[in-house]
């Protein structure tokens, strides 16, 4: 899966699931301070990514990710 896709994916789940507003979906939005992912969101994404990405996510994995392009880097390597 290239970075196009991944980022169309992410972008997809943060409208339509977590009601993101798409104006603040940018690379360096920070995920908690831009986006307003708390921490029950957080547990939707890690069904929502288990689901489109087929791999599950290891909270102790997500320490250094902190905003969207982490995030998505962070995909990035596990589905390579």
């Amino acid at each position: 899966m290239n970075r196009e896709e991944i980022e169309s994916k992410v972008r997809t789940f943060l409208i339509e699931d977590l009601e993101v507003d798409e104006d603040v979906i940018v690379p360096d939005a920070r995920l908690k301070e831009d986006l307003g992912i708390d921490s029950l969101d957080f547990v939707d994404i890690v069904v929502i990514v288990e689901k489109n990405f087929g791999f599950k996510i290891k909270p102790e994995e997500m320490s250094g990710v902190k905003t969207l392009k982490d995030f998505c880097d962070y995909i990035g390597r596990k589905t390579c």
